[in-house]
């Protein structure tokens, strides 16, 4: 692995406080979101709130920009178009609080072919999403969510100690809640595809925050005369090279998917982004510091 910081001798024990305070305000951020989303006061993608979503073929392409701002010229703004260039379709989604009734659909197309007359279109698939399976989804999101921490619990508990899954439990929600207060502070839209990314990076903050651990317990195997905070210094520095490359590896493949990969990509590569950098700031300053503040001291450790 390539040593791009060489051997370090850092005191992150010793900068815990200020760690926990800045963490403090990012799950504070976290909170507020979960209880926005929760009333509905939140960016709620079509998926959360209700909308229409409608996937139209043209006889010859339509690029997004043109058919955003033909939506626009109709009263239909705030649409998330996805194109299909290899089979000239468009996926159209309108979040909107309106009724079955309405026919959003028909709108769409009557649109379309009032500003593209000469391009024959035809409607492929048609779907209204109500509040009522928006709440659903909501739920079923937030499910999925705690699940996922019952098992990183069992799964660290198993593999290293019951505290040492509780602290990675409790620094992947940590990471959760802070990339949905960016997301609420930002009034990013949250879709089921960012909810995707959430889960997504939970693991990601698993796996690197295994890694740490996995040296600390070495270390606590071999070096029991040490005091806790700097068996746990020690193995941070051991491991933080490693944590940075595999870190900026993802990153160097996220930044170019978040700024040029399209506007159906930029919410779920920005939030997967923000979570990479989240996580391997919360393996250390969050997962780690929860072993020395958990009660019983180091000699329960092992």
């Amino acid at each position: 692995m390539l040593e791009i910081l060489g051997k370090t001798n850092i005191d992150f024990m010793g900068k815990r406080n200020l760690a926990f305070a800045f963490s403090g305000v990012l799950v504070l951020l976290g909170v507020v979101a979960i209880v926005q989303i929760g009333r509905g006061a939140a960016n709620l993608g079509i998926d959360f709130a209700g909308g229409t979503a409608v996937q139209l073929k043209f006889a010859q392409p339509v690029r997004t920009d043109e058919a955003r701002a033909a939506l626009d010229r109709n009263n239909l703004t705030g649409a998330e178009i996805q194109e299909f260039v290899s089979e000239s379709k468009l996926l159209v989604r309108i979040k909107t609080k309106t009724t079955i009734e309405e026919k959003v659909a028909d709108r769409v197309v009557a649109a379309f072919a009032k500003e593209f007359p000469n391009n024959k279109l035809e409607v492929e698939a048609s779907t209204e999403i109500g509040p009522t399976i928006g709440h659903k989804l909501q739920e079923d999101a937030l499910i999925a969510i705690l699940i996922s921490f019952a098992g990183i619990i069992l799964y660290i508990a198993a593999r290293f100690e019951f505290r040492f899954g509780v602290a990675a439990a409790l620094s992947t929600f940590h990471d959760v809640l802070a990339v949905l207060g960016v997301f609420y502070v930002l009034d990013k839209e949250v879709t089921l595809l960012v909810v995707t990314a959430l889960l997504t990076l939970a693991g990601y903050s698993l796996t690197d925050t295994v890694v740490v651990f996995d040296r600390i317990r070495e270390n606590l195997r071999v070096r029991r005369r040490d005091n806790l905070e700097t068996i746990i210094n020690n193995g941070i520095n051991q491991v933080l090279s490693r944590t940075i490359v595999t870190s900026l590896t993802v990153v160097l493949v996220l930044i170019p998917l978040t700024l040029a990969g399209g506007e159906v990509l930029h919410d779920f590569s920005l939030a997967l982004l923000l979570g990479v950098i989240v996580g391997t700031y919360s393996s250390i300053f969050v997962a780690s510091p929860i072993l020395v503040i958990w009660p019983g001291g180091a000699g329960k450790l092992l």
